[in-house]
Formats: structure tokens, sequence, C-alpha cells
């Protein structure tokens, strides 16, 4: 009877841990699309990853993670300032891991409503080739 419930609660949390996450995964063409509907994109990622790829044109640039992987002193004040919980943002970092955690962060708390995380980040975006913008 134990190894039942056993079974059955592995069930559960593998059920949990395979249920979509609170936000939208898109792939370029869904970004280009949030894009021409005026969604702002914000790309976290640190300075020096801007410029070795350059970014999508009118991203937001807020970095997110310092280069030893902690929050940034401010981030999060500055993201909820600039960037209303109840209007969409997409999210944009090298290849989605960064911004797939912050878009789960912004949804379950700190309240935001249509959050858009951009699967394979900027990688994808230049190895498509989607056109981006230096930056100095």
């Amino acid at each position: 009877m134990l190894w039942k419930k056993l079974i059955l609660a592995l069930l559960a949390l593998s059920l949990v841990a395979c249920s979509e996450p609170p936000y939208r995964n898109v792939d370029n063409v869904g970004l280009q699309m949030a894009i021409d509907q005026g969604v702002p994109l914000i790309d976290i990622r640190r300075p020096e990853e801007w410029r070795g790829t350059g970014v999508v044109e009118g991203s937001q640039l807020l970095t997110f993670v310092d280069a030893g992987g902690r929050v940034r002193p401010g981030f999060l004040e500055a993201l909820t300032k600039r960037f209303p919980r109840d209007q969409p943002v997409a999210l944009i970092c090298r290849t989605g891991s960064r911004t797939d955690a912050l878009a789960r962060h912004m949804m379950e708390q700190l309240g935001y409503t249509q959050v858009i995380n951009v699967r394979d980040g900027i990688t994808r975006w230049t190895a498509d080739g989607f056109p981006v913008a230096r930056v100095r």
C-alpha cells in the first residue's frame, strides 16, 4: 500500500513539473509579432553581452544579474517602475534561461499579468538572420 502512495506522489510531482509556465514562451516569429503590436522588449543581459552580439532594435536595456549570477541591486525596482504590471512585456537574454526564471518570478511574485519569454534568446534571433542594432 505504501508503494502505491509513493507512486501517486511521484506522478503528482511529475505533472506539476510538466505543467505550462504562467507566462508565454515565443519563438522569433512570436517576438516579431509582439514587437509589431508595440509590446516593449527588455534585454536583461549585461552590457558586454549587448556589445558582443548587438540587440534587437528598440530593446529596453536593463541588466538583471551580474557576471556572478547575483540580481543587480535596484533591478526589480527599476523594472516595476518602468513597466506596468498590467501591460504586456517581453524578455530576452542570450538563450532564454535567465528570462525563463525572471518571467516566472514576475508572474508569480510581482503580479505581472502578461509576460512573454523569448525562449531561445538573442542566440536564435541572430542565427536565424534577424537584424540587430549595435551597442557601444
